[in-house]
């Protein structure tokens, strides 16, 4: 067999997509936290830089201006409410994290994967019943859902390769690859 099919290449592969969808779930996580200066930062690109943007999209400069107002009276009058954007951020932080059992060992981990796909998957009905609740235009909760479509890709992509792993090493009987950064399996 070829080592561009082996375990030791699938499992390179595997590990790539994992770091870049860890790296995707910290910067979602991490962009949580400071609201308030971003939406200044993108409110004002859109009026200088960005304008183009704004006269093409005039809906999203609306938007924008909008949800600005809201979270700067928000931080000005009741600051604890963004309190829980923190917490999202520090959800997409602890998510991240539980991505290290499938770098380490994909196949034992693969319920990390599927469970990612499920929550993937569960962006949809969330954006669809909470976002008119919330008199959120319909054009940003298809943004919204866009996290789940584009999250679940990289997911499909390490789960069919994890699948192709296991069967690998089922047929050669040969035991798992070697954990990362050399560490060894427990007994």
């Amino acid at each position: 067999m070829s080592d561009t099919n082996g375990p030791r290449a699938l499992l390179k592969r595997i590990r790539v997509w994992l770091v870049v969808f860890i790296v995707c779930l910290v910067l979602s996580g991490a962009t949580a936290f400071p609201l308030v200066t971003e939406l200044r930062l993108v409110d004002g690109a859109l009026d200088t830089w960005a304008a183009p943007l704004a006269d093409t999209f005039p809906g999203l400069a609306e938007w924008i201006a909008r949800v600005r107002t809201g979270i700067e009276a928000a931080d000005a009058r009741a600051p604890y409410l963004l309190y829980g954007t923190d917490w999202l951020a520090f959800a997409h932080l602890v998510i991240a994290v539980a991505f290290y059992g499938p770098y380490r060992d994909p196949v034992r981990n693969i319920w990390v994967i599927e469970f990612g796909m499920i929550a993937c998957v569960g962006i949809i009905p969330l954006a669809l019943i909470c976002g008119p609740v919330r008199d959120i235009p319909f054009w940003w909760s298809v943004i919204d859902m866009s996290f789940g479509v584009f999250g679940i890709l990289p997911l499909l992509a390490v789960r069919r390769l994890i699948k192709r792993l296991e069967a690998l090493e089922a047929a050669e009987g040969t035991p798992a690859p070697a954990p990362a950064a050399g560490r060894t399996s427990p007994a």
